[in-house]
């Protein structure tokens, strides 16, 4: 790793806070870092003080690697922290969730209202056999009542486990079979590009394949007439919301739970084996990721939060329910695409709700650079003043895009780390303390200890270091975390042999997370995807992020995705797949071009041998490009799962494009 080129990660550009901003934010004392360090167990002590606790811990951490516990002996509840202690003060009637659907229909719910509705939803729940220990499997769209069954889950303790909207019926199925659920919460339909996707049915298919433990499936009502033909309730099992929740009391205690009790589970998906259902428990999950939110968000009292996200990812858990609710904000909520009905969907949003922070993906950023600035343009955008990333690294010239035309070149930005697995951001800006660099996350958050280390386990980057140390010269090599953080996850669910093999197994003393990094000479984290997107060319280490950055460098290209494909000579040669930005023309020597542009920002060894000009890319619901696929279409192999892809056809037209030029 260490061999891994450094050319594009040389950037010399940095946007220091202004004084006004810097003057008001939440954190603009360096001595934080400093403190946190000396004693990170009492730090962040400190930072849950910020929750209510029904009884407070008699020991901060117990670690027997790699099982955590925190807070040990504490009582909390997660729902009464982001809800009932809002709607029984002044926050009462501030608006929580202010949800926009695609269609445009619009509600505003306050924390009184909020409360109100959870405790309903929460006795459903209750009404269809659910308990405090019972797993609760919620596949909806992108609604209010989506985050509401999440908090009345908490409420009564019930661990929820949210799958994403888009997945198909085998991978609901899968999820549901493997935390055991009693219930499954689903919709009729959700909207998504004025299209129905029919969750329903969706939801009967799966339940065909065979969920023997699901005792009773509850049904919003959000599409009605537009619901797929064949929609069907199935009586005695599906049960309608608007027939159970409204007729429920409003008084639900909520139900006092161990620091250490479960939450949530949520399942993420490896390269190969079935899904890993991460464990996050209550109390020190919510302790960092109120913290985390208020520090790198600087969330203030008025502002109007919008983290794009879906609530099924760990995103919108961390960033749209739990974080940002625990500290009383007003969170935006859209069911939507980007694009729908037109490409200036996101930025009306923003104009008409007066939206003052955005935290959206990188995929999503390089999207809105290649429809043009006209669409941002065309909106007000003065209300936003702080701007984030997040989902993966996020290359420079997207950076400066998204700073110059979103943030009108005013705007801090805040490129965050972390994981489904950390539960919260680890490495990013303080956006009143730290000065920023396009591309870079800059540094571990205080309370996180991340080294860089080799092959051999050994640190290259030590995570113990003096505060304002700086390496003088950049070091490469795969990032670990070494102190346990409140918020990391507590195990795969059920599977305790993989937890151990997959994130505790490569390093004796630190957490793996799986990821590529550099330390600049400045002391600045540079994140360069997964271990597993490291191409060895001749010897030579090199990142796809870089050879990704390098293409996006050219004036012409809005996205790339780099794979590695194996070759005699080389052990691996780099493959590209790029697409133009919108009003560019593919020219006889674009791709020659293109090859010698990636050649002058890196160098010769990172020269793409195959470039192919395509119309859009293999990309999940979410926005994430699945390489996995484009690495089997280069490799000539049989197609893995496509179930989760946004566009299925696009793989398969790929696949021809590569074969007809093989041939």
């Amino acid at each position: 790793m260490s061999e891994t080129l450094e050319t594009l990660l040389d950037e010399s550009r940095t946007f220091p806070p202004s004084d006004a901003f810097r003057a008001q934010a939440n954190i603009n004392d360096p001595g934080i870092y400093e403190r946190a360090a000396a004693d990170p167990v009492k730090f962040w002590e400190e930072q849950a003080e910020a929750l209510h606790w029904f009884e407070r811990w008699h020991t901060a951490l117990e670690w027997n690697r790699p099982y955590a516990k925190w807070f040990v002996g504490g009582k909390l509840n997660a729902c009464y922290n982001c809800v009932d202690r809002h709607a029984e003060g002044p926050r009462a009637d501030k608006i929580a969730l202010l949800f926009e659907g695609e269609p445009g229909d619009i509600r505003k719910i306050s924390f009184r209202e909020l409360k109100d509705e959870v405790s309903q939803t929460a006795n459903a729940l209750k009404s269809l056999g659910v308990k405090k220990g019972d797993r609760v499997c919620i596949y909806m769209p992108m609604v209010a009542e989506l985050a509401i069954t999440m908090l009345a889950c908490a409420r009564i303790g019930a661990a929820h486990s949210v799958v994403f909207g888009g997945f198909s019926a085998d991978s609901l199925a899968e999820r549901t079979n493997d935390a055991e659920a009693k219930v499954i919460v689903t919709a009729d339909g959700g909207w998504r590009r004025g299209h129905v996707v029919p969750l329903k049915k969706i939801t009967d298919e799966a339940l065909d394949l065979g969920c023997p433990t699901v005792e009773k499936v509850l049904v919003l009502n959000r599409v009605g007439e537009k619901a797929p033909e064949g929609t069907t309730m199935t009586e005695g099992r599906d049960v309608w919301w608007h027939e159970v929740v409204p007729q429920q009391s409003k008084d639900c205690p909520c139900e006092p739970m161990d620091s250490e009790d479960l939450l949530y589970i949520l399942y993420t998906s490896g390269s190969t084996g079935k899904p890993k259902g991460i464990v996050h428990t209550t109390g020190g999950y919510l302790t960092q990721t109120t913290a985390t939110t208020k520090w790198v968000f600087d969330l203030k009292e008025n502002d109007v939060y919008w983290c794009t996200a879906d609530c099924g990812w760990v995103t919108g858990h961390s960033y749209i329910v739990y974080g940002p609710l625990s500290n009383g904000a007003t969170c935006v909520v859209f069911e939507g695409a980007p694009d729908s009905p037109d490409k200036d969907r996101f930025w009306k949003i923003v104009e008409n709700h007066k939206v003052t922070i955005l935290y959206t993906a990188p995929t999503a950023i390089r999207a809105f650079m290649k429809w043009g600035v006209q669409y941002p343009q065309s909106c007000d955008l003065s209300s936003l003043r702080l701007l984030g990333s997040v989902g993966e690294p996020i290359n420079p010239e997207a950076w400066i895009w998204y700073h110059e035309n979103i943030g009108g070149s005013r705007c801090p930005i805040v490129d965050t780390w972390w994981q489904t697995e950390t539960g919260s951001i680890l490495i990013s800006p303080l956006p009143g303390l730290t000065a920023t660099k396009p591309g870079s996350a800059t540094q571990p958050l205080p309370g996180i200890l991340a080294a860089i280390m080799n092959e051999e386990g050994e640190e290259l980057y030590p995570a113990h270091r003096a505060v304002n140390e700086k390496p003088g010269e950049a070091i490469g090599g795969i990032l670990a975390i070494k102190h346990p953080w409140p918020s990391m996850t507590r195990g795969i669910y059920g599977e305790p042999e993989r937890f151990v093999a997959t994130y505790w197994s490569r390093f004796k003393e630190h957490y793996f997370p799986g990821d590529g990094a550099k330390v600049d000479q400045d002391g600045y984290y540079w994140l360069l995807g997964r271990v597993d997107d490291i191409m060895l060319v001749a010897g030579h280490n090199i990142s796809t992020m870089e050879v990704e950055s390098a293409l996006v460098d050219h004036h012409a290209v809005a996205e790339a995705a780099v794979i590695g494909k194996t070759h005699d000579l080389k052990g691996q040669a780099i493959s590209a797949f790029v697409i133009l930005k919108t009003g560019q023309e593919s020219h006889p020597d674009m791709v020659n071009e293109l090859k010698a542009h990636v050649a002058h920002k890196i160098g010769a060894i990172a020269r793409p041998d195959d470039i192919f000009i395509c119309a859009d890319l293999p990309k999940t619901r979410s926005g994430k490009i699945m390489r996995r696929l484009l690495r089997d279409v280069a490799e000539g192999r049989a197609l893995g799962d496509t179930t989760t892809l946004a566009d299925p056809g696009v793989v398969n037209s790929l696949k021809n494009q590569y074969e007809d030029k093989e041939s």
